[in-house]
């Protein structure tokens, strides 16, 4: 049932740590996911810098905010200025350029707290690598919600189960979140060739630990399924669960925050970043990250 097992490495984001899943040597792309993170979880002391990310340029891409705690303020290129609170979502469509900041409101970091949650990117297709640039905020209401037997789902993104998240989704694709206490169980999209069935899927231990196929898994591993694996996902402890994948959408360069099906068209998005030809953020063009040595 199981093709490949990844660990999340951990990264430092300069004061804050995250656990980078994809891309991964074993596995490049789950579907269109190209880029996985877990933010956290972290506890940040009061006047602490938080999360503090300058703005900074993507291409070809969408990029998806979910948090489990915390928040933070999304300032872009278009003029948006928008909070994401637990249970929401940002959905910021790069297209043919936009440049975005993260970071932490000052009140919250004058009174600190928690923070906990996942950044996908999400290749567009190659058709559409060039769209316009666009941003979606999505409450709760936005994302079929269900709770039965103790078992908590949403869907964040795209479609499953005859559900369709509120997400301006490009391609086929799922995106779910799995709250499930100690012997819950779910079962995931099918494969290809079912009904809403997908060609990849994966599943993500946020926290806790899972067994699938007679294999326990823990906080920090990715289980990347075979196309017609049938799996039950069994919690093992109180566990939180992202369940994604959706059909390929053809391989991608990664460069820094750049992605895209074409190597000039990647040379191009640097020449422009660092010629400063890509608009800052609306409310936040007092610095930037300067584009990398290499």
């Amino acid at each position: 049932m199981i093709d490949h097992i990844i660990e999340g490495r951990r990264r430092d984001l300069g004061g804050f740590e995250v656990s980078r899943i994809l891309p991964h040597a074993q596995k490049r792309m789950v579907g269109p996911f190209v880029f996985l993170d877990q933010m956290g979880p972290a506890e940040f002391a009061a006047g602490s810098d938080a999360i503090n990310v300058r703005p900074h340029p993507h291409i070809g891409l969408s990029t998806l905010t979910y948090l489990f705690e915390g928040e933070i303020m999304h300032r872009d290129s278009l003029g948006y200025t928008q909070p994401i609170r637990p249970g929401e979502v940002n959905w910021m469509t790069a297209g043919s350029g936009i440049v975005h900041s993260e970071r932490t409101d000052p009140l919250k970091k004058s009174q600190g707290g928690p923070m906990h949650g996942m950044q996908a990117w999400v290749a567009l297709p190659v058709e559409k690598e060039e769209i316009a640039p666009s941003f979606t905020h999505l409450g709760e209401d936005a994302q079929p919600t269900e709770t039965s037997n103790g078992i908590f789902t949403r869907l964040v993104a795209g479609e499953a189960f005859g559900e369709r998240a509120g997400t301006p989704v490009e391609s086929p694709l799922f995106y779910l979140h799995y709250e499930l206490p100690v012997g819950g169980t779910f079962a995931p999209p099918p494969g290809p060739g079912k009904a809403g069935g997908y060609v990849e899927r994966a599943l993500y231990v946020a926290a806790g630990e899972i067994e699938v196929d007679h294999q326990r898994f823990h906080t920090g591993q990715m289980v990347v399924l075979s196309a017609n694996a049938e799996p039950t996902v069994t919690a093992l402890s109180p566990s939180t669960v992202m369940a994604l994948g959706g059909e390929p959408v053809g391989e991608r360069l990664i460069w820094w925050n750049f992605v895209s099906s074409s190597k000039e068209r990647m040379e191009q998005a640097k020449s422009d970043w660092k010629a400063g030809r890509m608009k800052l953020p609306v409310d936040d063009e007092l610095e930037f990250i300067p584009l990398p040595d290499q």
